[in-house]
Protein backbone atom coordinates (compact mmCIF):
# COMPACT_ATOMS: atom_id res chain seq x y z
CA UNK A 1 0.00 0.00 0.00
CA UNK A 2 1.02 3.79 -0.95
CA UNK A 3 2.03 5.62 2.68
CA UNK A 4 3.73 8.72 3.83
CA UNK A 5 6.50 8.15 6.54
CA UNK A 6 9.45 9.47 7.77
CA UNK A 7 13.02 7.54 9.42
CA UNK A 8 14.33 10.77 10.48
CA UNK A 9 13.06 13.86 12.06
CA UNK A 10 14.11 16.96 9.66
CA UNK A 11 13.12 20.32 8.88
CA UNK A 12 10.30 20.09 6.96
CA UNK A 13 12.38 21.63 3.79
CA UNK A 14 14.16 18.76 3.69
CA UNK A 15 12.71 15.78 1.05
CA UNK A 16 13.29 13.26 3.30
CA UNK A 17 11.48 14.99 6.15
CA UNK A 18 8.52 12.68 4.78
CA UNK A 19 8.87 10.86 2.02
CA UNK A 20 6.43 8.61 -0.09
CA UNK A 21 6.94 4.49 0.48
CA UNK A 22 5.27 1.18 -0.19
CA UNK A 23 4.04 -0.98 2.80
CA UNK A 24 2.61 -3.75 3.60
CA UNK A 25 -1.50 -3.47 4.34
CA UNK A 26 -1.93 -4.65 7.62
CA UNK A 27 -4.49 -7.23 9.36
CA UNK A 28 -6.80 -6.49 11.80
CA UNK A 29 -6.81 -7.53 15.49
CA UNK A 30 -9.92 -8.99 17.19
CA UNK A 31 -11.06 -5.36 18.36
CA UNK A 32 -9.54 -3.35 14.93
CA UNK A 33 -11.24 -2.13 11.82
CA UNK A 34 -9.15 -1.69 8.93
CA UNK A 35 -10.02 1.38 7.08
CA UNK A 36 -8.99 2.38 3.43
CA UNK A 37 -8.69 6.01 3.65
CA UNK A 38 -10.23 8.18 2.30
CA UNK A 39 -8.73 12.02 3.62
CA UNK A 40 -6.58 13.36 6.13
CA UNK A 41 -6.22 16.32 7.88
CA UNK A 42 -3.01 17.96 9.34
CA UNK A 43 -2.98 18.96 13.22
CA UNK A 44 -0.23 20.90 14.95
CA UNK A 45 0.79 17.47 16.95
CA UNK A 46 1.64 16.43 13.60
CA UNK A 47 4.55 18.63 13.22
CA UNK A 48 5.48 18.32 16.55
CA UNK A 49 6.21 14.11 16.07
CA UNK A 50 7.97 14.67 12.98
CA UNK A 51 10.55 18.07 14.27
CA UNK A 52 13.97 17.55 14.37
CA UNK A 53 15.52 15.54 17.03
CA UNK A 54 18.35 12.53 16.62
CA UNK A 55 16.98 9.65 17.04
CA UNK A 56 16.47 7.62 13.72
CA UNK A 57 13.50 4.80 13.17
CA UNK A 58 14.73 1.51 11.90
CA UNK A 59 11.91 1.01 10.25
CA UNK A 60 9.86 3.71 8.34
CA UNK A 61 7.53 5.58 10.44
CA UNK A 62 3.83 6.93 9.63
CA UNK A 63 2.32 9.67 10.91
CA UNK A 64 -1.29 11.14 11.24
CA UNK A 65 -4.05 11.22 13.28
CA UNK A 66 -7.71 12.58 11.50
CA UNK A 67 -8.63 10.30 8.93
CA UNK A 68 -12.39 9.76 7.11
CA UNK A 69 -12.80 6.11 5.19
CA UNK A 70 -14.35 3.32 4.16
CA UNK A 71 -13.85 -0.14 6.25
CA UNK A 72 -12.76 -2.53 4.50
CA UNK A 73 -12.00 -5.30 7.00
CA UNK A 74 -13.32 -6.13 10.31
CA UNK A 75 -11.67 -8.09 13.78
CA UNK A 76 -13.47 -11.06 15.32
CA UNK A 77 -14.55 -9.46 18.23
CA UNK A 78 -15.21 -6.04 16.84
CA UNK A 79 -19.85 -5.08 16.53
CA UNK A 80 -21.43 -2.19 15.35
CA UNK A 81 -19.15 -1.56 12.13
CA UNK A 82 -19.27 -4.01 8.90
CA UNK A 83 -17.31 -3.43 5.65
CA UNK A 84 -18.75 -0.80 3.46
CA UNK A 85 -19.22 1.47 6.33
CA UNK A 86 -17.73 5.44 5.94
CA UNK A 87 -16.21 5.82 9.25
CA UNK A 88 -14.71 8.79 10.24
CA UNK A 89 -11.89 9.09 13.96
CA UNK A 90 -8.10 10.15 15.37
CA UNK A 91 -6.45 7.59 15.53
CA UNK A 92 -3.83 5.91 18.74
CA UNK A 93 -0.37 7.78 18.51
CA UNK A 94 1.06 4.48 20.01
CA UNK A 95 0.26 2.69 16.44
CA UNK A 96 0.45 3.21 12.70
CA UNK A 97 -0.82 6.71 11.72
CA UNK A 98 -3.33 7.83 9.19
CA UNK A 99 -0.69 8.76 6.47
CA UNK A 100 -1.39 5.54 4.56
CA UNK A 101 -4.10 3.96 2.51
CA UNK A 102 -5.02 1.50 4.97
CA UNK A 103 -5.01 1.81 8.53
CA UNK A 104 -5.62 -0.39 11.51
CA UNK A 105 -8.00 1.43 14.47
CA UNK A 106 -9.26 0.47 17.49
CA UNK A 107 -13.07 0.39 17.09
CA UNK A 108 -14.05 1.82 20.23
CA UNK A 109 -11.99 5.22 18.56
CA UNK A 110 -14.51 5.19 15.61
CA UNK A 111 -17.61 6.70 14.79
CA UNK A 112 -19.82 6.32 11.50
CA UNK A 113 -18.58 9.66 9.30
CA UNK A 114 -22.10 12.59 9.68
CA UNK A 115 -23.90 12.15 6.63
CA UNK A 116 -24.17 15.39 4.98
CA UNK A 117 -20.04 15.71 5.17
CA UNK A 118 -17.84 13.72 2.37
CA UNK A 119 -14.66 12.93 3.28
CA UNK A 120 -12.44 16.19 3.18
CA UNK A 121 -15.09 17.66 5.65
CA UNK A 122 -15.22 14.75 8.05
CA UNK A 123 -11.42 14.16 8.46
CA UNK A 124 -10.99 18.15 9.73
CA UNK A 125 -13.31 17.30 12.29
CA UNK A 126 -12.35 14.52 14.82
CA UNK A 127 -9.28 15.30 16.53
CA UNK A 128 -10.10 18.95 17.52
CA UNK A 129 -13.98 18.04 17.44
CA UNK A 130 -12.89 15.48 20.44
CA UNK A 131 -10.28 17.85 22.24
CA UNK A 132 -12.72 21.02 22.45
CA UNK A 133 -15.35 18.74 23.67
CA UNK A 134 -13.74 17.21 25.93
CA UNK A 135 -11.68 20.53 27.35
CA UNK A 136 -14.89 22.21 27.31
CA UNK A 137 -17.57 19.43 28.74
CA UNK A 138 -15.01 16.52 30.41
CA UNK A 139 -12.10 18.59 31.68
CA UNK A 140 -14.30 22.18 32.71
CA UNK A 141 -17.34 21.59 34.69
CA UNK A 142 -19.62 22.78 31.94
CA UNK A 143 -23.20 21.15 30.42
CA UNK A 144 -22.91 20.93 26.55
CA UNK A 145 -26.62 21.92 26.72
CA UNK A 146 -26.96 25.61 28.76
CA UNK A 147 -24.04 24.75 30.74
CA UNK A 148 -22.44 28.33 30.02
CA UNK A 149 -25.52 30.26 29.75
CA UNK A 150 -24.83 33.87 31.49
CA UNK A 151 -21.14 32.74 31.05
CA UNK A 152 -18.50 34.61 29.25
CA UNK A 153 -15.70 32.71 27.32
CA UNK A 154 -12.50 33.82 25.98
CA UNK A 155 -11.12 31.75 23.05
CA UNK A 156 -7.16 32.56 22.17
CA UNK A 157 -6.57 31.58 18.77
CA UNK A 158 -9.99 31.48 17.76
CA UNK A 159 -9.51 30.23 13.74
CA UNK A 160 -7.60 27.63 14.81
CA UNK A 161 -8.65 23.87 14.47
CA UNK A 162 -9.76 23.37 18.05
CA UNK A 163 -10.59 26.78 18.13
CA UNK A 164 -13.11 26.48 15.28
CA UNK A 165 -14.92 24.19 17.06
CA UNK A 166 -14.47 25.14 20.07
CA UNK A 167 -16.31 28.58 19.46
CA UNK A 168 -19.24 26.91 17.88
CA UNK A 169 -19.81 24.48 20.71
CA UNK A 170 -19.26 27.09 23.26
CA UNK A 171 -21.76 29.09 21.81
CA UNK A 172 -24.14 26.32 21.44
CA UNK A 173 -23.68 25.45 24.97
CA UNK A 174 -24.82 29.29 25.83
CA UNK A 175 -21.47 31.42 26.46
CA UNK A 176 -20.82 34.54 25.35
CA UNK A 177 -18.02 34.46 23.29
CA UNK A 178 -15.08 36.33 22.75
CA UNK A 179 -12.20 34.80 19.92
CA UNK A 180 -8.54 36.26 19.50
CA UNK A 181 -7.61 36.65 16.07
CA UNK A 182 -5.01 39.47 14.60
CA UNK A 183 -6.08 39.28 10.78
CA UNK A 184 -8.82 40.78 9.06
CA UNK A 185 -9.47 36.54 7.33
CA UNK A 186 -9.09 35.10 11.11
CA UNK A 187 -11.47 37.62 12.59
CA UNK A 188 -13.85 36.84 9.70
CA UNK A 189 -13.45 33.50 10.24
CA UNK A 190 -14.19 33.68 13.96
CA UNK A 191 -17.55 35.43 13.36
CA UNK A 192 -18.08 32.82 10.99
CA UNK A 193 -17.42 30.27 13.19
CA UNK A 194 -20.08 32.06 15.55
CA UNK A 195 -18.05 34.38 18.23
CA UNK A 196 -20.29 37.63 19.26
CA UNK A 197 -17.00 39.22 19.48
CA UNK A 198 -12.96 39.28 18.32
CA UNK A 199 -10.36 40.62 20.38
CA UNK A 200 -6.82 41.26 18.60
CA UNK A 201 -4.62 38.97 20.47
CA UNK A 202 -1.28 41.08 19.55
CA UNK A 203 -2.87 43.76 21.44
CA UNK A 204 -3.41 44.19 25.41
CA UNK A 205 -6.28 42.20 25.89
CA UNK A 206 -7.93 43.68 29.49
CA UNK A 207 -8.96 47.21 27.42
CA UNK A 208 -10.07 45.67 24.55
CA UNK A 209 -12.67 43.46 26.79
CA UNK A 210 -13.56 46.75 28.87
CA UNK A 211 -14.68 48.40 25.81
CA UNK A 212 -17.19 45.37 25.07
CA UNK A 213 -18.03 45.93 28.46
CA UNK A 214 -16.14 42.85 30.59
CA UNK A 215 -14.36 43.29 33.91
CA UNK A 216 -13.39 39.78 34.11
CA UNK A 217 -14.07 36.87 32.13
CA UNK A 218 -15.83 33.74 33.66
CA UNK A 219 -13.43 31.00 31.45
CA UNK A 220 -10.30 30.88 28.63
CA UNK A 221 -9.17 28.61 26.27
CA UNK A 222 -5.68 29.23 26.11
CA UNK A 223 -5.21 27.22 22.53
CA UNK A 224 -2.02 28.72 21.30
CA UNK A 225 0.94 29.91 23.68
CA UNK A 226 0.31 28.78 27.52
CA UNK A 227 3.35 31.00 28.84
CA UNK A 228 2.47 34.52 27.03
CA UNK A 229 -1.14 34.65 28.31
CA UNK A 230 -0.58 33.05 31.72
CA UNK A 231 -0.35 36.27 34.02
CA UNK A 232 -2.60 38.05 31.59
CA UNK A 233 -5.61 35.20 32.08
CA UNK A 234 -4.58 35.15 36.03
CA UNK A 235 -6.21 38.64 36.21
CA UNK A 236 -8.27 38.31 33.91
CA UNK A 237 -10.40 35.69 35.01
CA UNK A 238 -13.30 35.45 37.53
CA UNK A 239 -13.32 34.46 40.98
CA UNK A 240 -13.83 30.66 40.56
CA UNK A 241 -13.33 30.90 36.90
CA UNK A 242 -11.63 28.24 34.70
CA UNK A 243 -9.01 27.78 32.10
CA UNK A 244 -8.34 25.10 29.48
CA UNK A 245 -5.26 24.16 28.35
CA UNK A 246 -3.91 22.23 25.32
CA UNK A 247 -0.26 23.43 24.68
CA UNK A 248 3.25 22.61 26.70
CA UNK A 249 4.88 25.57 28.78
CA UNK A 250 8.34 26.08 27.44
CA UNK A 251 8.93 26.84 31.20
CA UNK A 252 7.61 26.87 34.74
CA UNK A 253 4.58 28.59 34.95
CA UNK A 254 3.92 30.14 38.46
CA UNK A 255 0.38 28.59 39.69
CA UNK A 256 0.16 30.87 42.93
CA UNK A 257 -1.77 33.77 43.42
CA UNK A 258 -3.77 35.22 42.05
CA UNK A 259 -4.70 32.07 40.64
CA UNK A 260 -4.76 30.53 44.34
CA UNK A 261 -6.34 33.54 45.52
CA UNK A 262 -9.18 33.82 43.02
CA UNK A 263 -9.41 29.73 43.06
CA UNK A 264 -8.94 29.36 39.09
CA UNK A 265 -9.16 26.14 38.02
CA UNK A 266 -6.20 24.93 35.90
CA UNK A 267 -7.41 22.04 33.12
CA UNK A 268 -5.07 20.16 30.90
CA UNK A 269 -6.29 18.62 27.99
CA UNK A 270 -4.87 15.98 25.37
CA UNK A 271 -7.09 13.90 23.27
CA UNK A 272 -4.40 11.26 22.82
CA UNK A 273 -3.85 10.39 26.49
CA UNK A 274 -7.27 7.71 26.44
CA UNK A 275 -5.87 5.79 23.73
CA UNK A 276 -2.39 5.93 24.86
CA UNK A 277 -2.92 5.32 28.60
CA UNK A 278 -5.48 2.53 27.66
CA UNK A 279 -7.78 4.31 30.45
CA UNK A 280 -11.07 2.25 31.48
CA UNK A 281 -13.16 5.07 29.33
CA UNK A 282 -11.49 4.59 26.30
CA UNK A 283 -14.57 4.32 24.21
CA UNK A 284 -15.95 8.23 24.98
CA UNK A 285 -13.81 9.12 22.22
CA UNK A 286 -16.09 7.03 19.80
CA UNK A 287 -18.93 8.31 21.85
CA UNK A 288 -18.04 11.64 21.52
CA UNK A 289 -17.58 11.49 17.65
CA UNK A 290 -21.08 9.82 17.78
CA UNK A 291 -22.19 13.35 19.52
CA UNK A 292 -20.74 15.15 16.76
CA UNK A 293 -21.86 13.46 13.69
CA UNK A 294 -25.25 14.24 15.15
CA UNK A 295 -24.91 17.90 15.58
CA UNK A 296 -23.01 18.09 12.23
CA UNK A 297 -25.92 16.61 10.58
CA UNK A 298 -28.52 18.26 12.00
CA UNK A 299 -26.80 21.28 11.55
CA UNK A 300 -25.90 22.04 14.87
CA UNK A 301 -21.93 22.62 13.78
CA UNK A 302 -20.56 23.52 10.56
CA UNK A 303 -17.28 21.94 8.93
CA UNK A 304 -14.45 23.37 9.70
CA UNK A 305 -12.69 22.49 6.77
CA UNK A 306 -10.59 25.17 4.83
CA UNK A 307 -8.81 23.88 2.25
CA UNK A 308 -7.95 20.71 0.42
CA UNK A 309 -4.25 20.94 -0.74
CA UNK A 310 -4.25 17.96 -3.19
CA UNK A 311 -3.43 14.51 -2.82
CA UNK A 312 -2.18 12.34 0.25
CA UNK A 313 1.27 12.12 -1.22
CA UNK A 314 4.65 13.40 0.73
CA UNK A 315 4.90 16.65 -1.88
CA UNK A 316 1.55 17.79 -0.35
CA UNK A 317 2.08 16.76 3.43
CA UNK A 318 5.41 18.70 3.76
CA UNK A 319 3.03 21.58 2.36
CA UNK A 320 0.92 21.09 4.90
CA UNK A 321 3.05 20.63 7.79
CA UNK A 322 4.83 23.80 6.36
CA UNK A 323 1.71 25.98 6.46
CA UNK A 324 1.31 24.97 9.87
CA UNK A 325 4.24 25.71 11.11
CA UNK A 326 4.33 29.21 9.86
CA UNK A 327 1.12 29.40 12.56
CA UNK A 328 -0.70 31.24 10.02
CA UNK A 329 -3.34 28.94 9.07
CA UNK A 330 -7.51 28.92 9.13
CA UNK A 331 -9.52 26.05 10.50
CA UNK A 332 -8.29 22.87 8.78
CA UNK A 333 -6.09 21.72 5.89
CA UNK A 334 -7.17 18.45 4.46
CA UNK A 335 -5.27 16.04 1.84
CA UNK A 336 -7.86 13.44 -0.43
CA UNK A 337 -7.19 10.61 -2.15
CA UNK A 338 -4.38 8.99 -3.64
Amino acid sequence: MKAVALTRYLPIDDPQSLFDVGLPQPVPGANDLLVQVEAVSVNPVDTKLRAPKPQIEAQPRVLGFDAAGTVTAIGTQVQGFRPGDRVYYSGDMTRPGSNAQFQLVEDCLVAPMPKTLDFAQAAALPLVGVTAWELLFQRMPFAPEHGGDGKSLLVIAGAGGVGSIAIQLARRAGFNVIATASRPETATWCRAMGAQHVVNHREPLAPQLAALGLTHIDAALNLADTDRYWETLGELLAPQGHVGLIVEPRGALRIGDPYKAKCIGIHWEYMAARAKFRTPDMAEQGAILVRLAALADAGAIKSIWHETLGTINATHLREAHRRLESGATIGKLVLAGW
